[in-house]
């Protein structure tokens, strides 16, 4: 099984920042990529940005020149460091893991989510 917990959520202020950190943990023969999404209320989630143990990186255009997703590879770990927030970025941040198995098979797990408020 596969534990993914997020962290770093909170209130800020439009124009503030905040830092969204992932570990994934447990059974995890490796993990192919990361993302965070988030969901606004009465919305559908929608992908905010995504990166391949390769390093390579996509972004929702909303964000793009404001958040920045990083990983550390050893420690399982994705980040999310957001600036600029804007009134529209309130929302509840998931993350994503997928974990490839060793018989090449992939699932997508995910965590609780933790919630972004933006005050303006």
């Amino acid at each position: 099984q596969v534990q993914v917990v997020e962290s770093g959520g909170g209130l800020v202020q439009a124009g503030g920042s905040l830092r969204l950190s992932c570990a994934a943990s447990g059974s995890i023969f490796s993990l192919s990529a990361m993302g965070w999404y988030r969901q606004a209320h009465g919305m559908q989630r929608e992908l905010v940005a995504t990166i391949t143990s390769g390093g390579s990186t996509e972004y929702a255009d909303s964000v793009k020149g404001r958040f920045t997703i990083s990983r550390d590879g050893a420690k399982n770990t994705v980040y999310l460091q957001m600036n600029s927030l804007k009134p529209e970025d309130p929302a509840v941040y998931y993350c994503n893991a997928n974990v490839r198995y060793e018989d090449a098979t992939t699932y997508h797990y995910w965590g609780q989510g933790t919630q972004v408020t933006v005050s303006s």
